[in-house]
């Protein structure tokens, strides 16, 4: 028998209006779907039921609160799809360094994130100091260090390249 147990996830306050959507009809879906309880108040999400419940909607939570929409976040409730976050603080000293390679992962008119989606079978969102990851094992593996490639300064083409003989989809 699964534990009751209670979670707490902070969201950026410009996410909040979309985990709870339209007259809250994206909180009660999220509630109904992962068979949890949740409560908002100010940027704190309040998570409670059964654990196995809880640690998935909290995934989800976690993947809005990183700048997914909430039909691309919900993929997470299939057992198969997990959630990567790439905190790139952790690997870039300035707020200009994050910039730049924010703007090297997304790419010209979103080309080099449209690519790492489309060989990799992952959804790439580039919010804030993160760049989080939804996808298969096999598709986070390849799609992760196809970005870490892009912060340690690797050329788009030597990425591109990585892509095609790692293709998982």
């Amino acid at each position: 028998m699964m534990e009751e147990m209670k979670v707490s996830v902070k969201v950026p306050m410009d996410r909040v209006g979309v985990i709870i959507g339209k007259n809250g009809s994206t909180l009660k879906e999220l509630q109904e779907k992962t068979k949890t309880r949740m409560s908002v108040e100010e940027n704190d999400v309040l998570i409670e039921g059964k654990s196995l419940y809880v640690w998935k909607a909290r995934d989800i939570i976690r993947a809005i609160a990183r700048g997914f929409s909430p039909v691309r976040a919900m993929r997470l409730l299939k057992d198969q799809y997990m959630l990567d976050i790439i905190d790139l603080s952790e690997y870039l000293p300035t707020e200009k360094a994050i910039k730049r390679v924010k703007a090297r992962i997304i790419g010209k008119n979103g080309r080099t994130r449209e690519l790492i989606e489309e060989h990799t079978g992952v959804f790439v969102s580039v919010y804030g100091k993160t760049v989080a990851l939804i996808g298969s094992m096999e598709g986070l593996d390849v799609a992760r260090r196809a970005v870490e490639m892009l912060i340690e300064g690797s050329k788009h083409s030597t990425v591109y390249a990585y892509l095609e003989q790692n293709r998982t989809v």
